[in-house]
């Protein structure tokens, strides 16, 4: 999963940073409306963690902004204790969930993962495809009912085509959502192919359709057509 946490408290935005880090998530951090916004319209994000209060300017402000230009990310709203009136506007405007001030990030992150679970996998944390079944909470993977080792990313980079199957999506595209946002500035993504090529023969051994298609100067297609 990739994240974006607008936060102007330094220490909270480390915080949230270190420890989605160590749970291997990819985590960009901003600290105000204008960042955030930049961000949002440069980049794509599975989930927002948005701090109401910021220097600049509303949270809300960017919670409008993602509803109109239909992002499609959800939302995380953090605020002080007791702010009900942020609570209800959140929700009206399209928010997913909401966490109050002081909190403990294992909280934080279990409503990321369920978050994550309503909006892209149906409230499961399975996702089953013919053959293929992913645990996203253990990070396996079945083919067949027959467990296969997979790393971190390779399991990150089948959920990611699998939730965008049939969409054609860039090398640089699944660089920048496996990787983070630096990949941008990188002269190339080559190793992207690597990932792929890797993935499909695990996939090939175990007897799995190779549903991978590479389209030839665009990238790769998960064609859940085939057979």
């Amino acid at each position: 999963m990739k994240i974006l946490t607008i936060e102007d408290n330094r220490e909270l935005a480390s915080s949230i940073y270190d420890y989605l880090a160590q749970e291997h998530y990819v985590c960009e951090l901003v600290s105000n409306v204008v960042q955030a916004k930049e961000k949002l319209l440069l980049y794509s994000y599975d989930c927002v963690i948005l701090d109401i209060m910021l220097p600049d300017g509303s949270g809300m402000d960017i919670l409008h902004f993602i509803k109109e230009a239909h992002l499609g990310c959800s939302v995380l709203i953090v605020s002080a204790k007791g702010a009900l009136d942020d609570k209800i506007e959140g929700f009206e405007n399209g928010a997913d969930d909401y966490i109050t001030k002081p909190f403990h990030l294992p909280e934080l992150h279990a409503r990321l993962k369920a978050i994550h679970r309503r909006n892209r996998l149906d409230g499961s944390n399975l996702l089953v495809f013919n053959e293929l079944l992913l645990n996203t909470d253990s990070f396996a993977l079945l083919v067949h009912n027959q467990a296969i080792e997979v790393t971190r990313k390779e399991f990150e980079l089948l959920l990611y085509f699998l939730v965008n199957r049939d969409r054609v999506l860039s090398k640089q595209a699944i660089a920048s959502h496996l990787w983070g946002d630096y990949t941008y500035d990188l002269d190339n993504v080559d190793f992207v192919y690597q990932h792929v090529k890797n993935l499909r023969k695990k996939l090939s051994t175990a007897n799995a359709v190779d549903y991978i298609d590479t389209v030839y100067g665009l990238g790769y297609k998960f064609n859940s057509h085939k057979t």
